[in-house]
């Protein structure tokens, strides 16, 4: 089997969306008509990755062999490395991986799980990502968390994402949210607390002590991403389990952060080399004894990798992350993968089991330049 062409593109979720609430999808076309599909990471709508996908690795991978995913990976973050694998180029290199095994997969018959070794559990809970609490009212935030629980998670986080240029801008208010949903869950439901990187580094100490008082579960990115050392600070200063890793797209980063101290990290598959990626760094953190959480909010192609992978994890010791609890996304797939009663199951089809209906991808599809 040979790759003959690839073709990246944005999809528009509904009429008229902004640039950034689009998806980035990849298809890999094959010599024996088969086809695989990938996805970049989402943010800015992944535009930068799909222009990389198109004018920098299409030529470099046509008559590639599709079985050599990790050899065309390698080769091609070394060739491309002055693009910054730290960002773009980690995205446009995880949706190809993510399609070729895709391709793999049907190739051989077998559902990615599979060939990754077999799952653990094919059933997965989830926890429910709530964004945008910074400039809710504590009321508001809890009609959110009331919705959400509908949904039946196994856990709830409850994000912020506060302007990184003002950190500690509301520490005594975002304490008081925590407490109220604390409150509405009750002492034994299980909680996290995501600063999305909005506190300093003495903000990020005092919030994890109330944090631990409420007995929340994780507290993630406290501090600036790339203050490695001072997240490191931050969780060896607290007894709370403190997370990083959502922007880190290598296993250079991730080492990194676990050397500074942070025992949970959170890599995103369609960030970080793609399924292959989140393997190597699977290894890294079993042989450290770190926890392994991937970040993966996007219900769509990028999710159900990461099921496969997660599923395919003896020390899985959280539930998978959705953030979208609508079906806006889902009229492109003819099985979108969706929870039914608080869990994802994985489908038994090879590759990663998620259809395209041809007809909705071509009504919805943007080309890119």
């Amino acid at each position: 089997m040979k790759i003959t062409s690839i073709e990246a593109f944005q999809i528009e979720w509904a009429k008229g969306d902004a640039a950034e609430k689009r998806g980035a999808f990849l298809r890999v076309h094959a010599d024996n008509g088969m086809v695989g599909i990938g996805e970049a990471s989402p943010m800015a709508g992944g535009l930068a990755s799909l222009i990389i996908l198109k004018h920098h690795i299409a030529a470099a991978i046509i008559g590639a062999d599709p079985l050599d995913h990790a050899v065309i990976h390698d080769r091609l973050i070394h060739k491309l490395v002055k693009l910054g694998p730290e960002g773009a180029l980690g995205g446009a290199l995880a949706a190809l991986d993510i399609a070729l095994w895709d391709l793999k997969g049907k190739l051989l018959g077998q559902p990615v799980y599979k060939l990754l070794g077999g799952a653990w559990r094919t059933a997965l809970p989830f926890y429910a990502s709530i964004g945008g609490n910074g400039v809710r009212t504590v009321d508001e935030v809890l009609r959110v968390v009331e919705e959400r629980l509908k949904d039946k998670p196994s856990a709830i986080k409850i994000r912020f994402d506060n302007d990184r240029t003002k950190p500690d801008a509301d520490i005594t208010g975002d304490i008081a949210k925590a407490r109220a949903v604390r409150k509405l869950v009750g002492d034994d439901f299980p909680l996290a607390f995501d600063a999305n990187n909005g506190l300093s580094t003495g903000g990020a100490i005092r919030v994890g002590r109330a944090l631990e008082e409420l007995g929340f579960w994780w507290f993630e990115e406290p501090v600036q991403h790339y203050h490695i050392r001072e997240m490191g600070e931050v969780a060896r200063r607290l007894d709370i389990t403190v997370s990083a890793g959502e922007q880190t797209y290598t296993i250079a980063g991730v080492r990194d952060l676990i050397e500074a101290g942070v025992t949970m990290v959170q890599p995103d598959i369609v960030k970080m080399g793609g399924i292959t990626g989140l393997m190597r760094c699977a290894a890294l953190c079993q042989a450290h004894g770190v926890e392994l959480v991937p970040h993966q909010t996007q219900p769509t192609i990028g999710h159900l990798a990461n099921m496969h992978v997660v599923a395919a994890q003896l020390q899985a010791t959280k539930p998978i992350e959705l953030d979208d609890p609508s079906n806006r996304r889902h009229p492109v797939f003819a099985n979108p993968p969706r929870p039914v009663d608080g869990l994802f199951h994985l489908p038994t089809a090879p590759g990663l089991g998620l259809d395209l209906i041809a007809a909705e991808v071509a009504s919805r599809r943007l080309d890119i330049g």
